[in-house]
């Protein structure tokens, strides 16, 4: 009787061991087939998740799409931005320490792509006199902030307006919108008059011919407008400084008191808010 309980025993202990090598086994090719947690959950996770672009606030390298489309335009590309590479490196320093931010350009060219994505998170504004032109960069480049201004001056009244510009209602400071100065810019789109510019750059309307608009009215607008910001300074840059009407204009109105550098045919001035010391000069002494 007592021999007989024994081999019972044994073999409960055997079945039991079967049991859990069994079991064991049965986990080991569950694991290698199915390896969870990852591959299990990856598989349902729908293709369109799965394809988008990594979440990764800090510490993200991607190039921004901003800066990748600008490389392949500019690659691909036959034409080239108007300013010299020396010219374009004195926006792009100040360009650099400042951005993203606001800035506003008078004219659309072959180099807008440039500057907005050099202003990468910020917002870049163009203004450009034709409308046609503005049409096809759109047709090519959809992503531009652009918008059509009209002229009502002409190169050849250059001397009468900066004669008009040295009386004394052209050095009152304030909304370009409601200036009694015949130099500013009045019908501009709203948004241009209520967002505080960082950086204007002058690069436009035409001004090589006499029939031309000229940037008489371009350079005084630009001047007011960093004059009239509520706090802080406004770096505004002038291209095509060599010619007679840039170079007089943008002295005689940005000031030579705020004239920090001139490279080839750009001029860098650094315009204060007149509004946070009232009674400051127009023009200060250079």
């Amino acid at each position: 009787m007592k021999g007989k309980q024994q081999n019972t025993v044994n073999v409960k202990i055997i079945l039991i061991c079967f049991f859990f090598l069994f079991l064991f086994l049965f986990l080991v090719i569950m694991r290698s087939t199915f390896p969870y947690p990852h591959s299990l959950t990856s598989s349902l996770i729908p293709n369109s998740t799965i394809n988008q672009e990594p979440h990764c606030p800090n510490k993200c390298t991607k190039i921004p799409s901003s800066l990748s489309n600008a490389l392949v335009h500019y690659a691909t590309s036959n034409t080239t931005p108007q300013q010299t590479l020396q010219e374009i490196s004195v926006s792009l320093k100040v360009l650099q320490n400042k951005s993203p931010c606001n800035f506003l350009v008078f004219g659309l060219g072959h180099d807008s792509l440039m500057w907005t994505s050099l202003n990468h998170g910020g917002r870049t504004v163009f203004l450009e006199e034709d409308e046609s032109w503005i049409r096809h960069v759109k047709e090519e480049i959809p992503s531009l902030e652009s918008y059509h201004v009209v002229y009502d001056t002409k190169r050849h009244q250059a001397d009468q307006l900066h004669e008009i510009g040295m009386q004394e209602h052209c050095k009152e400071v304030g909304d370009p919108r409601f200036s009694k100065c015949q130099l500013a810019l009045k019908s501009l789109p709203s948004l241009i008059y209520e967002t505080q510019w960082d950086l204007i750059m002058v690069d436009a309307p035409t001004g090589y011919h006499d029939g031309a608009p000229g940037r008489m009215s371009a350079i005084y607008t630009a001047g007011l407008m960093a004059r009239n910001r509520v706090n802080g300074d406004t770096d505004v840059f002038v291209h095509d400084v060599d010619r007679g009407v840039e170079d007089r204009f943008s002295k005689s109105f940005l000031c030579q008191g705020y004239l920090v550098e001139q490279q080839g045919r750009i001029r860098h001035f650094n315009v204060p808010t007149h509004k946070s010391s009232l009674g400051t000069p127009f023009c200060p002494s250079a």
